[in-house]
């Protein structure tokens, strides 16, 4: 459920960028983005950075294409858009603070939280959303400057990206807990 949540903002903007203008898909994800975070805090959550940050970006190229520049094609508006989730995900390792460890704290207990493999494995975690950010720019790029290529391609690409990211997320500390979990105790 948390997954879907997460990128419910996403999923509304591809989608809706297929059926409507780029500032009514940028608006559109902006307000889900708030209700996201909305839901976080009646739960007694935090606000994620990567919520907050996706909610400013949504809100702000639409407020751009709005009153500066109408003619933005949508192939530049998802650039746009990547590149904003990227920068926010490089940013959040940069600072030393991985935009997972927010998810990763309230899904698991505090002595876990402490463990030096916690912040390893959120880091790794991170990285990979970051690569996969960089594969949906690289999308973009090519359905921009490599007009021939049909619209598929760079769908696939960015479902790929992200699909792989989700699964590494949910795979990696599952993988992590059956490599490091002590030896259970048996009895003859």
């Amino acid at each position: 459920m948390t997954i879907f949540l997460i990128l419910a903002p996403y999923g509304a903007f591809a989608t809706l960028m297929l059926l409507t203008s780029a500032a009514v898909s940028l608006f559109a994800s902006a307000a889900i983005g708030m209700m996201v975070m909305a839901h976080d805090a009646l739960r007694g959550r935090t606000i994620k950075v990567l919520g907050a940050g996706s909610v400013t970006l949504f809100a702000a190229l639409g407020a751009y294409i709005t009153l500066a520049d109408s003619g933005l094609s949508s192939s530049a508006v998802k650039l746009t858009v990547d590149a904003g989730v990227f920068a926010i995900s490089l940013t959040s390792l940069v600072i030393r603070k991985p935009f997972t460890l927010q998810y990763a704290r309230e899904m698991v207990d505090a002595d876990t939280a402490q463990l030096p493999g916690f912040m390893r494995a959120n880091y790794i975690i991170t990285w990979t959303w970051t690569g996969a950010f960089l594969l949906m720019m690289i999308a973009n790029v090519l359905m921009i400057y490599v007009p021939g290529l049909p619209l598929w391609s760079g769908i696939v690409i960015a479902f790929a990206a992200r699909n792989s990211a989700v699964y590494f997320t949910k795979w990696y500390p599952q993988h992590r807990r059956a490599k490091y979990a002590a030896p259970a105790n048996t009895r003859p």
